[in-house]
Parts: C-alpha cells; structure tokens; sequence
C-alpha cells in the first residue's frame, strides 16, 4: 500500500508504532527532505498542527549521507542548522535497526535530541523523535 503524508496525519499514535515496527530502515537518505511534524496524529488537530509547525520552526532536514550528517532546515526562511550525525543502529522503540539522527554532540541546542527513521517505500520515511529517552512525537519526510 502506497502511503501519503495526509494519510500518516490521520493515524493514530498506536498505528504509527504498528507501522514503525513492520518497516526496514532502508538506506541512509541523500539530499532534501520536505518533514511535517506529526502532532496529535489521528485528530482533526494534527493537520493544522504540523502546517503551523512548518511555517514557523521546522521545514525538514538535508541529509549528505557521504558525511554521515544532516542538517535542519529551521524557522520561516529554511536556514541549514542543527547538525546530527547519521548512522544505522538499534531502534528505541523495538531494539530493531534504524536510522539514528543523532544530535547529542552536534548541537547544544538538540543535544538531548534523537530521532528514528525507517524507509516507509522509496521517498518516504516515518520518524519518531525522543528528548532523551522520552518519546516527543513522530514526524514524517518526503524526498
């Protein structure tokens, strides 16, 4: 089944880690992301959260997978900030390889960021992001 980024907006938390845990974590993305940050998923309010989210703050991520990094595009005029360091690794969630967004000695701002992808089909991928060890919420991005 092909899935839309409207489509993961719509679904609920509970189906996001379903879905999460059924998926590879593909290859290592290269290049530009279009992200939409998935608030509240599976209520009327995830849409207007995430386009908000979008305008103001968080645009997606630019990945150079030769570096092993990646860099957020922030606030309204998508500036390249935020580095992470990119790596396959053990899921959080289910000890299961992903892709480790890894922002704890690239950043004082995220240090105590990371974020999970996996490859939901060829340019798409479902994020999770956790403060520390704590789930924040999930977020997808469109190449």
């Amino acid at each position: 089944m092909a899935y839309t980024v409207a489509q993961l907006l719509k679904t609920s938390q509970a189906d996001l880690d379903t879905l999460f845990k059924g998926l590879e974590a593909g290859p290592i993305p290269e290049g530009q992301a279009d992200g939409t940050a998935i608030i509240a998923p599976g209520t009327d309010f995830s849409d207007e959260i995430a386009k908000m989210v979008n305008i103001f703050a968080w645009q997606g991520k630019v990945f150079d997978s030769q570096a092993g990094v990646l860099r957020n595009r922030i606030l309204p005029f998508g500036v390249n900030a935020i580095v992470a360091r990119v790596y396959k690794d053990k899921s959080w969630l289910d000890d299961r390889e992903c892709i480790v967004l890894d922002y704890s000695e690239t950043s004082l701002v995220a240090q105590w960021i990371r974020d999970e992808i996996r490859m939901i089909q060829p340019g798409l991928y479902l994020g999770k992001v956790y403060w520390n060890k704590a789930r924040l919420i999930d977020f997808a991005l469109e190449f």
